[in-house]
């Protein structure tokens, strides 16, 4: 395996979705020299950058042209230019070639992106340079274009500015992966290239129906209004979570939360969980107790964010008493415990902040939070 050395990489199609997410990942590298190439720039340029560049990921192709022509033309003629340069300057300039799964069907993009692969294909076997064919499903993430790139920029772009959708088949099955996971395997490919022809496919992709997709990203745009978060940690909720927040537009950055308030002080619910609890804030005004009550199975994590509190236990069980003083200063997590009347008082002459944070959502049926003096 021939390792690369990332110095001077030139990306076609920079301005496309793949190509812009590219770029600014690969300026993160170290020592690492970005040539960009656009549409539109000349033969006499490309060339120059051929020359210039230590390798190169072609990303510039055509998906949805006004002229079915502009399919061959740009991804397979286009294809033949920039192979014939590499050729001129007598060097094996490394190339990562964007295909598509689409190559394997009877239609004009597929057929434009197989003819391609056979051209760099021809590249690689008779001048050794090394080359490696992505053959890609549907492609997702930030800076997708709507109505062009994927139907999840699509839904996620209509969906956050409340237009309507449309839906044929909510059953079709999508094959799809996230931008992130995308460039990251390019820039691992890139730096461990092996000579010769190479055709890849992703096995970390994602399978979703369109009713799926709709009904997941339909859910993250109720979460603003009923707070209960999706579980957005980790694989395909992840990468569609972020996606969809990213086709919010600026005034919709920002949301507002109910606030309840009392001559205590005032609560606000953040952010509520399927099966984790859910987390809030509250305020006190000095000398202000709040609580005065407790749970049988219910947990709670109070931290002080701002000014200086007492909590107060006393055990139904055992009648033991214990006091707790918390200050805003120091950052301290005080756990209420089941079986514990307990309460909090605002012992400072300003407002107290409180973050507080509940193993369950408040469940009005069953509320498990029981009245009594400490």
């Amino acid at each position: 395996m021939r390792r690369i050395r990332l110095t001077c990489v030139l990306v076609t199609g920079a301005r496309g979705f793949i190509g812009k997410n590219l770029v600014v990942r690969l300026r993160e590298q170290n020592g690492v020299e970005v040539l960009e190439s656009h549409r539109g720039d000349s033969p006499a340029l490309l060339k120059e950058l051929v020359a210039k560049c230590d390798s190169i990921i072609h990303l510039a192709g055509e998906n949805r042209p006004n002229n079915v022509r502009d399919f061959e033309r740009i991804n397979t003629d286009f294809t033949r230019i920039l192979c014939d340069f590499i050729l001129a300057t007598g060097r094996a300039i490394p190339i990562i070639f964007a295909s598509s799964t689409q190559a394997e069907l009877d239609n004009p993009y597929g057929k434009s992106k197989l003819e391609a692969e056979k051209i760099i294909k021809i590249l690689a076997t008779t001048s050794n340079v090394p080359c490696v064919v992505y053959r890609l499903p549907g492609v997702f993430g930030k800076w997708s274009k709507p109505n062009y790139n994927s139907v999840v920029a699509t839904f996620c772009f209509n969906i956050a500015r409340d237009l309507d959708i449309k839906v044929d088949d909510p059953l079709t099955r999508l094959n799809l992966v996230y931008i992130d996971t995308l460039v990251e395997d390019i820039i691992k490919t890139l730096s461990n290239i092996k000579a010769g022809f190479s055709l890849k496919t992703l096995s970390n992709n994602y399978s979703i129906t369109l009713g799926e997709l709709v009904d997941q990203i339909l859910a993250f745009r109720e979460s603003r209004t009923n707070l209960i978060t999706e579980r957005v940690g980790e694989g395909l909720c992840r990468a569609l979570y972020s996606t969809y927040i990213s086709f919010l537009p600026p005034n919709k950055f920002a949301y507002d939360l109910s606030q309840h308030s009392d001559d205590r002080g005032a609560f606000v619910e953040i952010v509520k969980t399927p099966d984790c609890g859910q987390f809030s804030f509250f305020s006190l005004h000095p000398g202000i107790t709040r609580g005065s009550h407790y749970h049988h199975s219910k947990t709670e994590k109070f931290l002080v964010v701002k000014g200086l509190a007492r909590l107060r236990y006393r055990s139904l069980a055992t009648k033991e008493k214990y006091e707790i003083l918390v200050s805003g200063e120091t950052p301290q997590v005080v756990d209420t415990i089941p079986g514990w009347v307990h309460d909090i008082t605002n012992l400072g002459d300003g407002e107290l902040i409180v973050m507080l944070w509940a193993n369950e959502v408040f469940n009005h049926d069953y509320p498990d939070t029981v009245a009594e003096e400490v």
